[in-house]
């Protein structure tokens, strides 16, 4: 029976390989020879499972066991279905186990056959897989790649054409609009239901279940609230006055839960002094632009904190990866900087994100904003992403000169 359910997976998997695949951009720190758990998390259906079988078929042969089967989780004697994988795919070194959070003491069994040789490539869902809990229950032989829907250049490739300036800046309008899941893209699936249902999917499965959780309207009304405000600030006094959650401290955990689930994240406002740091506001974002628009309650887009969210979500992959920390900045006379990069000790960019800098005067205001920053904060790399404007400009602002980089949003979207 157990080598029946293998081998229709197996066929399953073949029928899915003859899908089209786009090729994803994602760092991976490790090796597939070496011996260390690899773990593949992220948000739901952001293609983690199809991306883990094109990566393992560069390593030959593999074998593959998704454990979203209630027969396989039945199963007592785990060793059963090591055999039944032997038996289908002729004794793979690699494995692919798909799900595998719904596998009881799933922990164990990966320990285990991670001593016995196996090389082991792990998906599942993200809030069963955190990087606290694997510390613990993988006892530090892991490592922990993160999939994000498509990036903007994942997003182009979906098309396979090659395409002009003009025509990338009206993908990109479309991209932040409709965002980078793979399924509505590349199959013929209404967007908006698509996200809706995944939305609730992800609330109901890995927050609701996992943390019993009585008073759902509370969590929903919070994670629709912060959809709705993306790019904005937020505090946990203010989130607790408009939504049904009861405390500071439920608005607090509720967060961090929405966190887990890769649905939202946030970014603390810049101090040198942590103490100041931590007692200021954060600004909230969400991993999927078209997530936050079918979740939202705006009717009509914010153009300019979509633009952002984009920003925000290249440059917290870069944040998962170790590579930096993420702030924004704001002044004494409420002047804001956007994002503020650290890389160690050191600040190395100010990035400022404006739609339209067609304005003069919206244009002087976000200059005057980073020269304000780079004077306090001692980075002289300022960039300003726009819609469309390349070069770079000298700017005087009282007794400070500054040059800062104007990019278009496309152009430094593909280079992040």
């Amino acid at each position: 029976m157990l080598r029946d359910i293998v081998l229709v997976q197996k066929r399953e998997l073949e029928n899915r390989l003859q899908e089209k695949y786009v090729e994803r951009e994602i760092p991976l720190p490790w090796d597939l020879e070496n011996d260390l758990i690899k773990v593949i998390i992220g948000p739901r259906r952001a293609g983690k499972s199809f991306y883990a079988v094109h990566l393992l078929q560069q390593a030959g042969s593999y074998g593959y066991v998704n454990f979203d089967d209630e027969r396989l989780t039945a199963v007592g004697d785990n060793d059963e279905i090591i055999s039944a994988v032997n038996a289908v795919y002729n004794n793979p070194r690699y494995l692919l186990l798909d799900e595998i959070q719904n596998l009881p003491r799933w922990e164990m069994f990966a320990n285990r056959l991670q001593r016995q040789g196996f090389r082991l490539l792990i998906t599942g869902s993200n809030a069963n897989l955190l990087s606290s809990e694997l510390a613990t229950h993988l006892t530090g032989r892991h490592a922990v790649a993160v999939l994000f829907p498509f990036s903007f250049g994942e997003y182009l490739s979906t098309s396979g054409d090659q395409r002009t300036e003009v025509e990338k800046k009206d993908a990109l309008d479309t991209y932040a609009e409709q965002g980078g899941y793979p399924e509505p893209l590349l199959k013929n699936i209404d967007r908006r239901d698509y996200l809706r249902t995944l939305l609730q999917s992800t609330l109901y499965k890995d927050i609701v279940k996992r943390y019993k959780i009585r008073s759902v309207q509370g969590i929903e009304d919070l994670a629709l609230y912060l959809m709705s405000n993306i790019a904005r600030e937020y505090s946990f006094n203010i989130l607790s006055g408009v939504t049904k959650c009861r405390s500071v401290h439920t608005v607090e955990k509720y967060i961090r839960y929405l966190q887990e689930a890769c649905l939202v994240f946030s970014h603390p406002r810049f101090s040198f002094k942590l103490k100041d740091q931590a007692g200021y506001n954060k600004k909230i974002y969400c991993t999927d632009n078209g997530m936050a628009i079918s979740a939202g309650f705006r009717f009509s887009p914010d153009r300019g904190a979509l633009y952002e969210n984009l920003v925000a979500v290249a440059l917290k992959k870069k944040e998962i990866a170790g590579r930096i920390s993420l702030f924004y900045w704001k002044g004494t006379q409420n002047e804001e900087v956007d994002f503020v990069v650290k890389e160690g000790l050191h600040i190395s960019q100010l990035i400022q994100v404006c739609t339209d800098i067609s304005n003069p005067k919206t244009l002087k205001r976000e200059m005057r904003a980073l020269i304000k920053a780079s004077q306090e904060l001692h980075c002289d790399e300022l960039l300003l992403l726009n819609d469309r404007i390349n070069r770079t400009e000298t700017i005087k602002w009282q007794d400070a000169e500054r040059q800062v980089r104007l990019i278009p949003l496309c152009q430094w979207l593909e280079t992040v």
